[in-house]
């Protein structure tokens, strides 16, 4: 890598890299380290299921360590590369399970409230969001996702998917407007 190559990222996960590439392994683990909760967390609402998130995201790093030699920094930072690699895993997990992606209840958003009529009540309001987010595009789907799960900015989600800024805005937008529609048609 050279300067202009490494512009994106930060000089510490450059020379973790390039450590990685030697078939250093304790490089292997910082970025498993500095990774993991992020593309596991992705990969969790996609699947709904820890014991499934956690044999897919192992299978993300033991790819990184497989294919390390292979990673060239293009404008892509490492981190978008490992979501391609889950959001594949994913996909194909989908594929041979036959099943549509689900979106977990997340705890954190539970924390406010009291009654257990208001636990309710933002279950259903959440039930009724991933149905809806599951009748999204795949790309507008990825995209929601990866705004607003994962809060990545859009130079980072355009990386992930392979796709230019402008498209990634245009299906943000495609999308938030496709949930409004679904729950004006629900009288949600």
């Amino acid at each position: 890598m050279d300067a202009a190559e490494t512009r994106n990222m930060s000089e510490d996960e450059v020379r973790l890299i390039q450590r990685a590439k030697q078939g250093d392994p304790t490089a292997f683990a910082e970025l498993y380290d500095l990774h993991q909760p992020a593309i596991y967390r992705y990969i969790f609402y996609q699947v709904s299921d820890a014991a499934t998130a956690e044999d897919l995201t192992s299978e993300v790093f033991v790819r990184l360590v497989e294919k390390i030699d292979h990673f060239t920094y293009r404008g892509r930072p490492l981190r978008a590369w490992l979501y391609t690699i889950a959001r594949n895993l994913v996909t194909d997990y989908h594929r041979r399970a036959g099943r549509f992606p689900s979106f977990p209840l997340d705890e954190r958003l539970m924390a406010d409230i009291d009654t257990p009529e208001e636990t309710a009540e933002q279950r259903a309001a959440q039930r009724r969001l991933a149905a809806a987010i599951a009748r999204l595009t795949e790309d507008q789907r990825q995209v929601i996702l990866l705004k607003f799960i994962q809060g990545l900015d859009n130079k980072t989600a355009a990386q992930v998917l392979n796709k230019s800024i402008g498209a990634v805005k245009a299906l943000q937008h495609r999308g938030l407007a496709a949930l409004r529609r679904i729950f004006e048609q629900n009288g949600n």
